[in-house]
């Protein structure tokens, strides 16, 4: 099952259950879906359009002052993927990583970027990377 099946498939359930927030939720997200060229989206397309609903949450919550997380981030990342520990990242940068390849060591992070995908947060790996 792809992960916009699932979405969809718990938003019958949250309305069945009468959930009003999960409910709310879903429905932002399935229109977002209905915004796509496309009826099926993968799900690093579904990832990223999760992402994209999370960080514009912040944004307002952040303009508002307001500092913990709301019910409609939380419920969102639920559907997201295990974030890449920082621990797992430098590992894998330490064993497959040749610095002495390029110029910086900056350069180095689209091959981290490429192999951890939407498990990785870029200014994460860049930090990591300036530290090392």
């Amino acid at each position: 099952m792809t992960l916009q099946q699932q979405i969809k498939k718990d938003l019958t359930s949250a309305m069945k259950a009468r959930d009003e927030a999960t409910k709310n939720t879903l429905r932002v997200i399935m229109g977002e879906f209905g915004r796509a060229d496309k009826k099926e989206l993968s799900d690093d397309e579904v990832v990223k359009v999760l992402k994209k609903l999370i960080k514009s949450e912040k944004e307002t919550l952040e303009k508002q002052g307001i500092q913990e997380a709301s019910a409609f981030i939380l419920t969102i990342q639920k559907y997201l993927p295990a974030m890449a520990t920082e621990e797992e990242i430098r590992s894998w940068v330490n064993e497959h990583i040749d610095f002495s390849q390029y110029k910086s060591k900056m350069q180095a992070i689209g091959p981290v970027m490429k192999h951890f995908g939407s498990r990785a947060d870029g200014n994460a790996v860049k930090t990591l990377l300036q530290n090392l």
